[in-house]
């Protein structure tokens, strides 16, 4: 099995094997009174039956690990697989200690949202978004952004805080279109937009909202039929779709041929999109994440002229950027990111700040002035994404709030949820939740207040 493999089962990646419940958990610093809801984490969590010499990262049942917080005090962590019918099947196997049949069970492992009052555990490509319970028990598939015609959304679907509507981007590989869906804030679905995409599905994972476009991303990446995977198309014409959230036909504009990881934010500025987004060069292998080198640009698509031009903000590799998402589709000044094992091990900095060289760490950009803070953890301590949570006692500035992120803590055999000020990001966490159990490097989550 080729070493890049043997790396997404092993050290900071490997899968937890239990599901767990824990009260009243220990605290080293101040958690912040005014916080009340939950920190929620997706990942892939394999449940063990895959084949080592075909896994990936992006594979296996999906695991959602989560905080509660309320009036200074963890109240309770919780880990659950997300159950599709044969995700629970297969634990029942287990369970019941009978053989598991070939293959792998699945169930959405990407993305964890809340929304309408509701929880959401998200993937894409075709299988359905699973509600959760607020003790993250699998209520089961839902319709979330779904059509008639049976699509599901991407992980990245995004709110508007100026109307309270989810925008999402729906894909099935096979078919040859894509669809924006804008669900309302009550959860129903108040419009979808057909966007014809010919030949073989590109890797839709992320796109930019601004106050009056929806951007998409068809990039080398696609699906191919053939392989059963998503593989470098060397032959394919990289391209950016600039769809009008009123509805309306999609405009193509020619871009290069690059790998678009996940965007930061975007706003509108006259006849031109701004966007800060993650991306790397191609061609790329899509089974070893930690050989891509993802940085961060901003890209200006002007509309009048038809061209996208890029301006690199940051060499260190990094990737999962944040804003705070009340700033979602607006202008920003501020935006986080993660320098993680993922991308090298160990990692090297480089670029513009020869002074830093953190194996892990958490980066704050400001972007009006050009500057970057950054908490760095230990070689030991793998942290992946930090979500945004608005400080609730503030008055509503951009950074006025906190940074949660799950960081490995090695001499435990465990995890903390470390949680930082936005305003004093490279001082000491204001706190750190010490879980009973380890927590795998994942994709994404998000901070779910209760109101």
């Amino acid at each position: 099995m080729p070493a890049h493999r043997r790396r997404y089962l092993q050290g900071p990646f490997a899968p937890v094997r239990e599901e767990v419940t824990a009260y009243d958990l220990p605290v080293s610093g101040r958690l912040p009174g005014g916080l009340r809801g939950r920190y929620l984490r997706m990942g892939p969590n394999p449940l063990g039956v895959e084949d080592p010499a075909v896994h990936f990262w992006g594979l296996g049942a999906g695991m959602v690990h989560g905080v509660r917080i309320r009036d200074g005090r963890a109240e309770w962590y919780r880990n659950r697989w997300v159950r599709s019918a044969e995700v629970g099947a297969a634990l029942e196997r287990l369970r019941r200690g009978e053989p598991q049949p070939p293959g792998m069970p699945v169930s959405p492992n990407v993305q964890v949202i809340g929304h309408a009052g509701r929880t959401f555990a998200l993937v894409e490509g075709g299988l359905p978004p699973h509600e959760l319970g607020y003790e993250l028990d699998t209520i089961g598939p839902c319709a979330l952004g779904g059509t008639p015609a049976g699509s599901s959304v991407n992980s990245h679907s995004k709110v508007d805080p100026r109307t309270g509507d989810l925008h999402s981007v729906a894909y099935v590989i096979g078919r040859s279109f894509a669809q924006h869906v804008v669900t309302g804030p009550d959860g129903t679905v108040v419009q979808v937009t057909d966007v014809p995409m010919p030949g073989e599905m590109p890797f839709l994972h992320d796109f930019a909202l601004s106050q009056n476009h929806v951007v998409l991303f068809d990039i080398p990446l696609r699906f191919s039929i053939a392989a059963g995977q998503f593989a470098w198309d060397r032959e394919a014409q990289a391209r950016i779709g600039v769809l009008p959230r009123s509805g309306g036909p999609v405009r193509w504009l020619p871009a290069d041929p690059l790998y678009v990881s996940h965007t930061l934010n975007a706003h509108d500025d006259g006849e031109t999109i701004t966007m800060d987004l993650i991306v790397a060069e191609g061609p790329l292998d899509v089974t070893d994440p930690g050989a891509i080198v993802p940085v961060l640009e901003r890209w200006s698509v002007d509309l009048a002229g038809g061209r996208v031009e890029r301006r690199r903000i940051d060499d260190r590799a990094q990737d999962f950027p944040r804003i705070n998402d009340a700033f979602a589709a607006l202008p920003h000044r501020y935006g986080y990111s993660a320098i993680s094992p993922l991308y090298g091990m160990p990692f090297t900095a480089g670029g513009p700040h020869p002074d830093v060289a953190f194996t892990n760490a958490l980066i704050k950009h400001d972007l009006a002035a050009g500057t970057a803070q950054v908490h760095g953890f230990s070689r030991e301590e793998a942290v992946s994404e930090a979500a945004f949570a608005p400080d609730p006692e503030g008055r509503g500035g951009e950074d006025e709030g906190f940074l949660m992120a799950y960081v490995a803590a090695p001499e435990r055999g465990a995890s903390d949820l470390v949680v930082l000020s936005a305003q004093d990001f490279t001082g000491p966490p204001l706190a750190r939740v010490h879980l009973p159990v380890r927590v795998p490097l994942g994709y994404h989550g998000n901070w779910i207040p209760d109101a």
